[in-house]
């Protein structure tokens, strides 16, 4: 994307102010939505991204600027404006870049973009033609193939030289489901980084059904009245919980500057001893897998927390530096026009030692949800807001009728003291987290659990 020696001097410039440290990232990124409705082709996209973003450090003060154009003009007056905002004498005069090679564990059998778009089309009208098929009451279903080839530059004051390309693949069909009077919607929405290959990994006429059962499942469901209970959360995405509740809170983004719930608490015991917590962004193929993050630091398996004790955070560089703390592979950027930030990859709750069926006959009332929504956290208190997107009530240790309008409600340090019982079986599921960097993929994962006690909101 740009030359060695276009770099070298982008990195010179950038530093000619006095920065201790400058970094250069250059993208290009070509993406790919088709839309169905209907089972027929409602809007195909194709997206192409491309541009430099370019930040230096002066102890732990920052400056970023970015260009959409790679052109060597445009590159080094983005350096210049950048260096521009520090005023200082030069304390790097040379930098000799040596390129590095991370390999990848990500392997990729079917480029998508060397793909007919026909070929995907047919796998969605599949899926579709199944999700609208499996019921009369589904009164509309919709579908979305989305590809992406993210190709990155990152080169730094330290010398470093390395790039990377990453593909990835998702699917998502949406069935709502009609009364005439009420509507219920429901989804499935696999993804990975790899290619499509991932059409071998999910039957479409499965993901359709699936779509459709969770919708019209609702439709039937009489509400829930609110209260404080126990609940056990589905594996997959039921993940999301840790990773909104607390998963934020453990970045350092948060933590450098004390707006954590868990800042300064290293070494202490912050969940039930029965939680170990993982972020993995070296997972073969995983959604939220890299090979190295957005400022070139080798993606790694961070143990956050092990058997309720915290033991470390996700760090990039520049909060590293407020922390004293070397960068643990987490910085994440939606682009080249995002200055990178401590950010998760995939984020689960590791296999426990209880059977599902006792965590489920545990439970004389309470709430199964087997399929959690969206929601929101505020990092600093740790308090957050769930929607269940399908849920059921446990009666007398048995999973009884369905329930909709369920939300959980609460705070991070609390529901990890309160999971007092963890599943074998770990799964994960995809989605996208959005923070100051932008919008990233992230997995979210964990077995089945039970909170032992929980505010459930309702009627």
């Amino acid at each position: 994307m740009l030359s060695r020696e276009l770099i070298r001097e982008a990195l010179l410039i950038a530093l000619s102010t006095g920065a201790d440290y400058a970094e250069v990232f250059a993208e290009h990124t070509d993406n790919k939505d088709i839309n169905l409705i209907a089972g027929k082709v409602d809007k195909i996209v194709d997206t192409v991204i491309s541009g430099v973003g370019i930040r230096i450090f002066k102890g732990t003060r920052s400056v970023f600027g970015s260009t959409s154009s790679l052109d060597k003009g445009a590159v080094l007056a983005c350096a210049k404006n950048v260096a521009d905002a520090m005023k200082g004498n030069p304390q790097i005069t040379d930098i000799v870049l040596r390129e590095r090679l991370f390999g990848s564990i990500h392997p990729v059998k079917i480029v998508p973009s060397g793909v007919e778009n026909s070929y995907k089309i047919d796998y969605m009208r599949e899926a579709c033609l199944a999700a609208k098929e499996y019921s009369s009451e589904i009164s509309q279903v919709s579908g979305l193939f989305l590809e992406a080839d993210h190709k990155i530059m990152i080169a730094t004051s330290e010398g470093l030289l390395a790039e990377d390309r990453q593909i990835r693949s998702r699917v998502r069909v949406t069935s709502i489901a009609s009364d005439g009077t009420e509507n219920q919607s429901g989804s499935a929405a696999p993804g990975a980084r790899k290619g499509l290959e991932l059409f071998e990994d999910y039957d479409p006429k499965a993901l359709g059904k699936k779509a459709s059962k969770q919708a019209v499942t609702m439709l039937h469901a009489g509400y829930i009245n609110a209260g404080t209970m126990p609940v056990a959360i589905e594996n997959g995405f039921g993940g999301v919980i840790f990773h909104e509740a607390c998963g934020h809170s453990l970045e350092a983004a948060a933590v450098a500057v004390g707006q954590s719930q868990f800042a300064g608490k290293l070494g202490q015991q912050i969940a039930n001893t029965k939680v170990t917590a993982i972020d993995d962004g070296t997972i073969p193929n995983g959604w939220g897998s890299i090979t190295i993050d957005d400022e070139g630091t080798p993606g790694r398996k961070n143990v956050l927390i092990e058997n309720g004790i915290l033991k470390s955070y996700m760090i990039d560089k520049l909060n590293g530096r407020r922390m004293g703390m070397e960068s643990t592979g987490n910085s994440r950027r939606q682009s080249y026009a995002y200055a990178p930030v401590s950010r998760m990859t995939n984020t689960y709750i590791a296999a426990g030692e209880d059977r599902d069926e006792d965590i489920i006959s545990s439970m004389e009332y309470g709430l199964y949800a087997k399929e959690m929504g969206g929601g929101s956290v505020n990092p600093v208190t740790g308090q957050f807001n769930f929607a269940v997107n399908e849920g059921y009530i446990v009666r007398n240790g048995k999973i009884c009728e369905p329930v909709r309008g369920a939300s959980l409600i609460g705070k991070g340090s609390d529901i990890i003291m309160n999971i007092d019982m963890v599943g074998k079986n770990v799964d994960r599921g995809q989605g996208m987290c959005g923070a100051s960097s932008g919008s990233i993929p992230t997995d979210v994962g964990q077995p089945l659990i039970r909170v032992s006690s929980i505010t459930v909101g309702g009627r």
